[in-house]
């Protein structure tokens, strides 16, 4: 039993120290400006449609088949246990010609991490889509959008561009689907990332929001793209 506790006394005194390690690591670089997009202004018409959370196996199938009566192309922000339990939407996710970024591996709220729990959240949904999908994302979208310092340089030292919204659909939250649907007609311009969500709990209305949508969007001239297309607007 005594040896016992020495180990798991020792177990965790490394893991303190790692973390230690880390943090003076971290703390011990330049402190420098990381770019955090929220939109890429132009006067091409062009906007970025964004889905988090996914892949969902209803609502994802359902989305893709939207954006493609539409001839459109959008970009979706996965949670790696999802890429785990649902792999073949995801995969048609890619197969329809979309964009995945990478949305940490459990949703969880960063800003109570170590600097080692955000790169780990980061590192495990990235081996999630190289092992079952077989692509490397390079856009990370933090779960609600939180931000700190060590955040900013995780997704750096990653070589990710860190992607948040200009326009949020709060499609979550209500049930209404012609709110959701005026909440971006009033407010969308040129260069606008909007955010929704292809996993929802449930009662979503975001596949009916975005069946009115798309078409009144496109009558208006704008032309939905992939985040990293925007991205090239700059």
């Amino acid at each position: 039993m005594a040896r016992k506790k020495q180990r798991a006394s020792g177990a965790r005194l490394a893991t303190w120290l790692i973390c230690v390690c880390l943090a003076i690591r971290w703390c011990a670089l330049p402190v420098r400006a990381v770019e955090v997009c929220h939109s890429v202004k132009n006067d091409s018409m062009k906007i970025a449609l964004t889905f988090d959370d996914g892949p969902h196996p209803i609502l994802t199938p359902k989305i893709l088949d939207i954006l493609e009566k539409y001839r459109v192309s959008a970009t979706f922000f996965m949670v790696g246990v999802n890429v785990e339990n649902y792999p073949d939407t995801a995969r048609e996710v890619l197969r329809r010609g979309h964009e995945v970024g990478n949305h940490t591996y459990s949703h969880r709220h960063l800003e109570r991490f170590s600097v080692q729990g955000v790169e780990e959240e980061i590192w495990r949904c990235e081996e999630a889509l190289e092992e079952l999908c077989e692509y490397r994302p390079h856009l990370f979208r933090p779960p609600e959008g939180a931000l700190n310092p060590f955040i900013e340089r995780c997704s750096e030292e990653n070589d990710y561009t860190l992607i948040l919204w200009s326009l949020d659909t709060r499609d979550w939250e209500t049930k209404n689907t012609e709110q959701i649907v005026e909440s971006v007609l009033s407010r969308i311009q040129p260069g606008d990332i909007i955010l929704m969500h292809d996993y929802i709990g449930y009662n979503s209305k975001t596949p009916q929001a975005l069946e009115i949508l798309l078409p009144k969007l496109l009558e208006r001239g704008f032309e939905p793209v992939t985040v990293s297309e925007l991205l090239g607007e700059r």
